[in-house]
């Protein structure tokens, strides 16, 4: 079995079949946060961005004239308006691929970003020249790679659980996704709609706070072992002023919940955790639930404790999270624990599920 685990996202809005535009994700380690590597300028020199899901742009946090050409645009005067940052231009390479092997560079001419100072990305990452915005928004990378290549606009990330294995992004291409030994991820992955916030104002990047710019996933419930865990099943949707709902995001590096639904599911853990003889110990913070380490073993999916399921549009669609992906191991001060890697967000943060 395999030592890591793929989170795939996939925003497909209609079927494409051509060569498509690659980017290796490696992770952060400090920060737990995901990088895209890219290339920028011409001759192509590699670059880092912090990959965000939710970003409607893309920033660089060391624009010059010398190196980057202005740009205008309808949002970028709106930016610039309400002091926003201010948007350039330069070429983006990423490698070309068929699905199964990378080739040369593609470049985009011409790739809009915005202009941000360093203090962006202050607190969040080490050695990163900016940000690659992936939100719903025609200035985002998936939607400028679709203008360019005249393509449908489709991308998938696959994410690794490991440090040592590298994830990667495709832009353009619904599959084929080949990973070792020879596998076609696309033909074996399961589907749910991404939702949008319904108080947001469509695709655009005026407002650089809009929510429609977030992608929503469809929960109807939270399983723990299999078991339902009882809580307000209203706080899944979004509501008629945008709260609630279950919002993917690529820079909280955990799971962030309702205070209502968090007390429920960790209640629920620790219940179904003493069948496997696991007792609760002395927390770390920032987490409420911890084990000591060498009470828990270990499995071919990683810590043996109890399953958490996120239940989608249907029974058999879930979202099963192992103890590789539910665990946290904390070691440090002669403190050896695991640690359930779930948060609670605090009431004026009860926004999102």
């Amino acid at each position: 079995m395999s030592t890591f685990v793929l989170f795939c996202l996939l925003s497909l809005f209609f079927g494409a079949a051509f060569l498509a535009f690659l980017a290796p994700i490696t992770t952060d380690l400090p920060s737990k946060r995901y990088m895209l590597r890219i290339y920028l300028k011409a001759p192509p020199q590699p670059a880092n961005l912090l990959l965000d899901l939710s970003a409607s742009f893309s920033t660089l946090v060391y624009c010059s004239h010398s190196h980057y050409s202005s740009f205008s645009s309808p949002s970028c005067k709106a930016r610039s308006a309400s002091r926003g940052p201010v948007c350039s231009s330069d070429s983006l390479s990423m490698p070309v691929t068929d699905g199964r092997n990378p080739g040369q560079l593609g470049v985009i001419p011409r790739f809009v970003f915005a202009c941000g100072k360093r203090s962006l990305l202050k607190g969040l990452v080490k050695g990163a020249a900016g940000l690659a915005g992936l939100g719903r928004s025609n200035l985002s990378v998936p939607a400028q790679v679709s203008s360019f290549s005249s393509e449908n606009l489709v991308f998938a990330l696959c994410l690794s659980g490991s440090p040592s294995a590298p994830g990667v992004a495709f832009f353009g291409s619904g599959g084929p996704y080949y990973f070792l030994p020879e596998i076609d991820l696309s033909k074996h992955l399961n589907y749910t709609p991404l939702l949008s916030n319904p108080t947001g104002s469509g695709s655009t990047v005026i407002n650089y706070s809009n929510p429609s710019n977030e992608y929503f996933i469809g929960l109807t419930a939270v399983k723990v072992n299999g078991k339902a865990v009882e809580f307000n099943q209203t706080l899944l949707s979004i509501d008629e002023n945008g709260f609630g709902g279950t919002k993917l995001s690529t820079v909280t590096p955990y799971t962030s919940l309702h205070s209502a639904i968090y007390r429920a599911l960790t209640e629920a853990f620790v219940n179904e955790s003493v069948a496997l003889n696991l007792t609760v110990t002395q927390p770390v913070k920032p987490f409420k639930v911890c084990y000591n380490a060498d009470e828990v073993m270990t499995t071919g999916v990683g810590p043996a404790v109890p399953t958490v399921d996120f239940v989608l549009q249907d029974d058999d669609v879930i979202w099963r999270i192992f103890g590789w992906n539910s665990m946290v191991r904390i070691f440090r001060d002669g403190v050896d624990v695991y640690c359930l890697g779930f948060l609670m967000v605090g009431l004026t943060q009860d926004r999102r599920s």
